[in-house]
């Protein structure tokens, strides 16, 4: 995410280092789960169990700290789902290695250390609202692991590393300075899904307006309530209040719809030819459950879609598709309470079933501006594929998944899947800011930041996947 080194450059979303590990030998005393922060509101609707991470002993069990690795010894935990570590500064690269271990809920059975990727690329734009706030966290990717309730940490500085502080542009020699500051083990619990709005309610709510932001006018309503009904608002036409889908069409009804929603701002020819894929199936917040009293009311608007940039989330793929809901939630949570953004950062989501999951809201027909390729966020929409596809195959329902919302998402805005564009760089770590960059409308993550992000599987697809985005709009 935060401006890699050249040396740095193509490091995998999600590579193993070759260093290996010390075992902290130090037995650390299992502590109670009421010990740990207490999770906010009510336990049925989740929480995040944010715990200090500290320099560990040797292991030859002496009381001498390792340099440059810190970690949490094995310990007793409330339940969790999803697990990431975050650090202070969100300019600050983690060069090093980042593993966990977990131990599935009421058992004595332990994990293998699993790998959590350090390069966590995704980002709102530099200078925004978002990226500015003064909350947002350095962060590696969330790792899904299922009901747990132990975990053990640790993480380890590349060793004999000379390098620039690459946000303030200091030098440093050891290992142990290349840690962040403030590492935490940010251990995330999706809860259960939020309930649902009154229909009733939620119909005399109404669409909200078109542009750069909505805030939804005042009511008597409570603040939750509030916030569902403008989720679900603001797909009005397009599924009823309160849904939890928005249903498929065929390629009429989809063009009936596009002259519905775009009647004034079509082309002469997208009048006489309107080139748009049929509108696949989208799972709406409401149907993965969203807290919608966790992200920021606001909505905001770029434009209109030029690109799409295709990513995996590096969350693992030992899932299974009837828990994506909760996966759903626990990155939700994860990029708003953890890493401090304003919502979930992409645009949509796909599971390796196929299904198609709104992601950050403010209405999936709208040109909503999201927080998944940095420098690039403006005029485009970010697809994350859950998974790491770095040495797995991405499941071709995934695939034909992807293709299917690109058609129709672009078809809205008049533009050809196999075609490019120009974008403008907002600045990282291939473009300076101001930079006009010709990309694929289709790209992966890595052609506007420097990262492996979609994974080189997945990348792969992405050929093919312009191909049938662009026969499924009939051209």
């Amino acid at each position: 995410m935060r401006g890699l080194l050249a040396s740095s450059i193509g490091v995998t979303c999600a590579a193993a280092l070759a260093l290996p590990l010390a075992s902290p030998a130090v037995a650390a005393r299992p502590v109670s789960p009421a010990t740990v922060r207490p999770a906010s509101g009510a336990e049925a609707l989740g929480g995040i169990q944010s715990l200090p991470l500290a320099p560990l002993a040797s292991r030859e069990r002496t009381l001498a700290p390792v340099a440059g690795e810190q970690g949490l010894p094995r310990r007793d935990v409330r339940h969790f789902s999803l697990v990431g570590v975050i650090w202070d500064d969100p300019d600050t690269v983690l060069h090093g290695r980042v593993q966990v271990r977990t131990r599935a809920a009421g058992t004595d059975t332990w994990s293998s250390w699993q790998e959590l990727e350090a390069h966590n690329d995704d980002a709102a734009d530099p200078g925004t609202a978002e990226r500015t706030s003064g909350r947002v966290h350095g962060a590696t990717a969330p790792l899904w692991v299922g009901d747990s309730d132990g975990v053990e940490a640790r993480v380890r500085a590349e060793t004999g590393r000379r390098t620039e502080d690459t946000a303030r542009g200091s030098r440093t020699a050891t290992a142990s300075a290349l840690l962040p500051a403030g590492l935490r083990l940010e251990l995330v619990d999706p809860g259960e899904s939020a309930p649902a709005p009154d229909e009733r309610q939620a119909a005399a709510a109404g669409a909200p307006h078109r542009g750069t932001a909505h805030r939804s006018a005042p009511t008597d309503e409570p603040p939750a309530v509030r916030a569902a009904l403008d989720a679900s608002a603001a797909n009005a036409g397009l599924t009823a209040p309160g849904a939890a889908e928005i249903p498929e069409l065929d390629r009429k009804q989809t063009e009936q719809e596009l002259f519905a929603l775009s009647a004034g701002e079509l082309t002469q020819a997208q009048r006489v030819k309107p080139y748009i894929g049929p509108r696949p199936r989208i799972v709406t917040r409401r149907g993965w459950g969203a807290d919608e009293t966790l992200r920021e009311r606001q909505f905001v608007y770029t434009k209109k879609v030029k690109a799409v940039f295709v990513h995996h989330t590096a969350s693992g793929n030992g899932y299974r598709c009837s828990q994506v809901p909760s996966l759903i939630r626990g990155i939700y949570r994860y990029h708003v309470e953890s890493m401090g953004w304003r919502d979930i950062g992409y645009n949509f989501l796909v599971d390796k079933c196929g299904n198609i999951y709104e992601g950050r809201a403010g209405g999936v027909a709208k040109p909503v501006l999201g927080a998944h390729t940095l420098g690039f966020n403006t005029n485009s929409m970010g697809i994350a594929v859950l998974g790491s596809f770095g040495s797995a195959k991405p499941p071709a329902a995934a695939v034909k998944a992807i293709a299917r919302l690109a058609a129709w998402k672009l078809g809205l805005h008049g533009v050809n899947p196999k075609g490019r564009t120009y974008l403008k760089s907002g600045g990282g770590n291939l473009y300076r800011k101001g930079t006009k960059v010709r990309l694929n409308v289709i790209s992966g993550h890595r052609d506007g930041f420097a990262t492996e992000c979609p994974g080189r599987l997945l990348y792969r697809k992405l050929g093919s996947t312009r191909s049938t985005a662009a026969r499924l709009q009939g051209r």
